[in-house]
């Protein structure tokens, strides 16, 4: 019955548009009545797989209702409600998730959680306060590339119903402060920044009370590069170590106060124990999916020993799921959810219980590391487009270490952060440790090969590779386990196509306000410009660049193109420079970027596999006082059968004072819209010297600055140019073959396949 439901629910995601709720909901009183009423296996299976897609379907049906209307975009509103979560500061700068009150009747009400900015902002909202704000809010919508999260699908999820910023107005207030559990976690952090340092207590406070805060961009690498992200947060297994020591405490209250058990049994107060503390220590947590579904698991295992039976693992796992599911069926569009339970699912599965001692809990212990780097290698590679290598050598120290160690005594030290000589006998020991793991796996990230990346995987193989992890570690008497390593090689060695010798192929990334191209011959790779930094101490290079070269199985990068110092363009250029530290720089403003960099111009033209790449000269401006935006490079890439054309920022005066003949060309053209398409660039000289045959802005969505101006979109489609814009396409692939002129082969938001992409 739960995989019956899994699959249901899962099935009614891939529906470009949904039914209406009440329709929705009619289907699900009618299946639940035949459930109920049913007798054969079979028609109740059936009722059970249409009860839950329709009410999968009622739920996304709900959730999209209550986004924010597009046309209220931009529109001030004044919410009260409470901060939930932990706010993340950057720099000055203030991020969290807001929950206002309902209104009714107030149709510029949001109806759902809202994730909010609030710019330069020297205080930041404690969790659990209680605001009146004037806020600006947008329908979410999130960037779409290659190897990227889901923005949209992400907010979908977790009931995200606008996004916005807090306006700088007197009327701003906090209004009270009452006790939720996202407080104690924040005065727990705090507690634990002052007694460790914040640095030293980064991943302390993550294993406490599941904040990641204070892990930065390279601490992330490292967790990916080495497979112990898992790790990195509170995770499930973390939950059942913490319920094991609530099981201990109950067992240590019976020795001391044996009388207890006259009235009430002993297996049934320990059961109860454990359960207690593991509830405690999830909701410390977040309540996340991975703590919610052992949480889950243990209340089953906790009330069959209090109604004297036996339970198993399978039916554990198919009530967490069948919980899960009817809480909240869209959490199966969260890695997090597949990751769990494929990852319990397995272990139940390939790894056996022995009686053999220490040599058979070591044997157990290296096949169950086995089989979760292994088994879950596909869902890695189908989720996040890479996957380590070194994960089974990583976890092998970091699992027991952290779970078996680190854990319990940050759990103790944090329970007696009342008295801190007496916590850091705890916390100082757990701290060491995981220091001197922490410089290990950085050593192991840095290894050649420590991570593969895969080219965009579909679902067929990411099926055939989990079906052959589960083959190969079936439990003995399946013939021919061996050949289930045959089933991950479509994942491992997908096929590969790369552009022909003098062809070349370009990607204009989806990055908001901003600009980011990657550029792929046969061999190579060029990155021009790499995207803004955004809110929260995140930037466009790790969020977008980077896993697209790794999900387009295009890595590593040769060349990194900066073409001026703007944030839009260069914010995110130090995560690339981090990951490919052997990447040749260059930049039309090298002294604005925080790493090491040539300037553009006198560098001599180069070609790679048959393709020419030449800076085109943008003279000075008289005087020598050239504006920012016109000391942009100006990249020309050549192949036999076309040019593509990259202008950063350049203005109308660059464009006017560059010379006609060295932006002629008998080849079709590709260009991007200088600035974005800004009304002060792309003249009609200029235009009429290139001809572009495409033309692609790269704007945000519904930015501020009006980019591109609808008169500069006439004007390149007046010259004979298909326009494209990156908020509308998405990312945008261009493919330059050799025998025929340029051409779009693919927008990653059209068609709009999924019912919550806009």
């Amino acid at each position: 019955m739960a995989v019956v439901a899994l699959v249901a629910c899962t099935a009614v995601q891939g529906l470009a548009a949904l039914p209406s709720w009440k329709g929705s909901l009619l289907v699900c009183v009618l299946a639940l009545l035949v459930l109920l009423s049913a007798r054969r296996v079979v028609v109740r299976l059936g009722a059970v797989a249409v009860l839950f897609a329709a009410w999968a379907l009622f739920h996304a049906a709900l959730a999209m209702q209550a986004r924010w209307p597009a046309s209220l975009d931009g529109t001030d509103v004044t919410v009260t409600g409470s901060v939930i979560g932990l706010p993340r500061r950057s720099g000055a700068d203030v991020s969290f998730v807001f929950a206002p009150e309902s209104r009714r009747g107030d149709a510029h009400a949001p109806r759902g959680r809202i994730r909010l900015t609030w710019y330069r902002r020297a205080a930041a909202p404690a969790p659990c306060e209680r605001w009146r704000l004037t806020v600006r809010l947008r329908r979410p919508r999130g960037v779409l590339n290659p190897g990227s999260a889901d923005g949209e699908r992400n907010s979908l999820q977790r009931r995200v119903a606008a996004t916005g910023y807090v306006r700088a107005v007197p009327d701003n207030r906090r209004l009270s402060t009452a006790i939720c559990a996202d407080g104690w976690r924040a005065r727990i952090a705090k507690a634990l920044d002052t007694a460790l340092g914040e640095r030293r207590a980064r991943i302390l406070k993550a294993l406490a009370v599941g904040d990641t805060r204070g892990l930065d961009a390279a601490d992330w690498d490292t967790a990916r590069a080495t497979g112990v992200s898992h790790l990195m947060a509170i995770s499930g297994f973390h939950v059942g170590v913490a319920g094991g020591g609530g099981v201990l405490l109950g067992r240590l209250l019976y020795v001391l106060l044996p009388g207890l058990a006259l009235r009430l049994p002993r297996q049934i107060a320990q059961a109860l124990a454990g359960l207690a503390v593991a509830g405690v220590y999830a909701v410390l947590a977040g309540l996340g999916l991975p703590t919610v579904r052992s949480l889950l698991m243990i209340g089953v295992v906790v009330l069959a020993a209090c109604c004297r039976r036996r339970t198993n693992g399978a039916s554990l796992l198919a009530v967490a799921s069948l919980v899960v599911l009817g809480v909240d069926p869209l959490s199966v569009l969260s890695a997090g959810f597949w990751l769990s339970f494929a990852g319990v699912g397995f272990l139940m599965l390939c790894v056996a219980p022995t009686s053999d001692g220490w040599r058979g809990w070591l044997s157990s212990l290296l096949h169950a590391q086995a089989v979760m780097s292994i088994a879950l290698l596909p869902l890695c590679l189908w989720f996040f487009g890479s996957a380590s290598l070194v994960g089974f050598a990583a976890n092998l120290v970091a699992a027991p270490l952290v779970s078996f160690v680190a854990v319990p005594l940050i759990l103790v030290g944090c329970a007696l952060l009342g008295a801190p000589s007496l916590a850091g006998i705890f916390l100082t020991p757990a701290c060491w440790g995981l220091s001197h793991l922490w410089r290990l796996l950085e050593a192991m990230a840095r290894m050649p090969m420590a991570a593969i990346g895969v080219a965009e995987g579909m679902v067929a193989t990411t099926l055939l590779a989990t079906l052959g992890a589960a083959w190969l570690f079936a439990p003995r008497g399946l013939p021919l386990r061996g050949c289930g390593a045959l089933l991950l090689l479509p994942m491992l060695l997908p096929p590969r196509d790369p552009p022909q010798h003098g062809a070349f192929r370009m990607w204009a990334l989806d990055v908001g306000q901003g600009l980011a191209v990657l550029v792929r011959t046969r061999s190579h790779t060029l990155v021009y410009d790499a995207g803004p930094a955004y809110a929260g101490g995140r930037d466009a290079g790790a969020g977008v660049v980077l896993p697209a070269v790794t999900a387009l199985g295009i890595g590593p990068v040769d060349r990194l193109v900066v073409s001026h110092g703007d944030s839009d363009h260069a914010g995110g250029a130090g995560s690339i420079v981090f990951r490919y530290p052997g990447a040749v720089r260059l930049s039309g403003e090298p002294g604005r970027l925080g790493f090491p960099s040539r300037p553009c111009s006198g560098q001599a033209p180069w070609s790679w596999d048959g393709v020419l790449f030449h800076f085109i000269e943008v003279p000075e401006a008289r005087g020598g006082k050239t504006a920012s935006n016109d000391r942009s490079c100006v990249l020309a890439v050549e192949g036999i059968g076309g040019r593509l054309v990259l202008t950063g920022d350049i203005g109308h005066g660059a464009e006017r004072r560059m010379a006609a003949a060295d932006l002629a060309s008998a080849l079709p053209t590709v260009t991007t819209m200088a600035h974005h398409g800004s009304r002060h660039s792309s003249v009609a000289p200029w235009l009429a010297a290139v001809k572009p045959t495409i033309s692609i802005a790269s704007a945000g969505w519904r930015n501020r600055f009006g980019h591109p101006h609808p008169s500069i979109v006439d004007r390149h489609a007046a010259m004979g140019a298909e326009v494209y814009v990156t908020a509308r396409s998405g990312a945008i692939r261009v493919d330059f073959p050799v025998a025929t002129p340029p051409l779009v082969m693919r927008e990653w938001r059209r068609p709009a396949a999924r019912y919550w992409r806009e």
